[in-house]
């Protein structure tokens, strides 16, 4: 009994106050818990976060479509051009000669085929020509015939000599020969007839074949000397110029970079537990490193990519072979900015960003179903195309068509004489 008591003498006195704190800090974490994860359920699972998120735009490269010696550079870079606006010029000297020749070629073409048009009263005039040697010969075989007859009459009584009557029949034969060349003839000018109208029928000498291809030939020749003057494809600033004045560049070759600032975006490279909830349509809160926290952009969810960053890797990686580590995959998200928070706070191609999707709405879709109504790029109605070409065009073959039918003219039906001629050269 007595050590008991000496036991519970020997005890340290308890502290109350440890034990309160225990469990008041308890009590904080569980509070804390509790507060994170209705956080979490109530706020943080409504919006998906990357900073992997960069401006993406238009580079548009500028290649000559003809090769030559630049003469001329109009922009530098960090200018600022406007659709249309000349960028590089290069020497038009071969390109000029070639149009001239082209124009020439295009006139002698038309007048050739106004020939043609020509020809065809021509040749009708040479078979009615032939056929009356027809009518000529048959008049003479007749004559012939006649005067043989008599002779051969004459000859029993001794009033004709022999030799007389050879001379007669001589003369048959030659008439009769006649006859046969000239309707030989006739065939050979019908003949040659329908050829020539085969080359005119239906058609007017603007619309022929051989004035067509000429003109074919001038149009070319014309785009070649505009497209030795390299036009800006759409407003934007000038970068990455290569090119120098005196310079050999051949079609193809890259010589300088538009990139319309107006028209960027931002590729956020979201990882794949992220895409769960990333619908089409969604809004979108940005913030680029370059303004901070003060400039915060709305954007919208335009499209979610079509395969993984690694997928499209110049060398993607070969998971079926040797160790293999999990790589969490990231896809990227285009995200369409405001143009008018986009004029106000330019963006360079390349700048960082922070993205921040709310996905509390779920209707929308993952991935487009239907095609695009409008295209995503064009060349402006500023921009010249092929018009003046067919100015030219127009402007030689009326110098040059004379009085010959052109497209306006009603093209004139055969009449029924031709078509019998060309019917009968047709069964010779």
């Amino acid at each position: 009994m007595s050590n008991a008591t000496e036991n519970a003498a020997a005890r340290p006195p308890g502290k109350p106050g440890r034990r309160k704190a225990l469990l008041a800090l308890t009590g904080f974490v569980a509070v804390a818990g509790l507060a994170w994860g209705a956080y979490e359920w109530l706020v943080a699972s409504h919006y998906e976060f990357t900073d992997n998120a960069y401006v993406q735009g238009n580079i548009i490269q500028i290649t000559p479509q003809v090769g030559g010696t630049v003469i001329a550079i109009q922009a530098d870079d960090t200018d600022f051009v406007k659709a249309g606006q000349p960028l590089v010029k290069l020497d038009p000297a071969d390109a000029k000669v070639a149009l001239d020749q082209a124009l020439a070629n295009l006139a002698q073409t038309v007048r050739q085929v106004r020939a043609l048009y020509v020809n065809n009263a021509s040749l009708a005039a040479q078979v009615r020509l032939r056929e009356a040697d027809i009518v000529k010969a048959q008049t003479d075989i007749a004559r012939a015939q006649d005067d043989l007859s008599r002779r051969q009459a004459l000859v029993v009584n001794g009033a004709v000599s022999r030799e007389e009557l050879n001379h007669a029949g001589t003369q048959l034969a030659s008439a009769r020969s006649a006859l046969a060349s000239a309707q030989a003839g006739v065939a050979a000018a019908r003949e040659q007839l329908a050829g020539n109208q085969a080359m005119t029928e239906g058609t007017s000498v603007e619309q022929h074949p051989n004035v067509q291809a000429a003109a074919a030939k001038v149009r070319e020749a014309w785009l070649s000397a505009q497209r030795a003057t390299l036009l800006a494809p759409a407003d934007g600033y000038i970068a990455k110029r290569t090119v120098q004045v005196g310079q050999r560049v051949a079609a193809g070759a890259p010589l300088m970079s538009v990139i319309p600032l107006s028209q960027v975006w931002v590729d956020a490279n979201f990882k794949e537990v992220q895409l769960r909830k990333i619908r089409l349509g969604q809004p979108v809160k940005l913030t680029a490193d370059v303004y901070g926290r003060k400039v915060e952009y709305r954007g919208t969810v335009a499209g979610l990519g079509a395969g993984t960053g690694a997928a499209f890797a110049l060398l993607p990686a070969q998971n079926a072979t040797g160790n293999w580590i999990k790589v969490v995959q990231r896809v990227p998200v285009r995200v369409a900015l405001d143009a008018a928070q986009i004029a106000a706070h330019p963006l360079r191609v390349g700048l960082s960003m922070q993205a921040e999707v709310d996905v509390t709405r779920q209707d929308g879709k993952t991935l487009a179903d239907s095609p695009r109504a409008a295209p995503v790029q064009h060349v402006p109605a500023g921009v010249p195309g092929d018009s003046g070409a067919e100015a030219e065009v127009r402007r030689v073959i009326t110098a040059n068509a004379g009085r010959a039918r052109t497209a306006l003219d009603p093209v004139p039906p055969r009449s029924p004489d031709a078509a019998a001629q060309g019917t009968t050269a047709s069964a010779h």
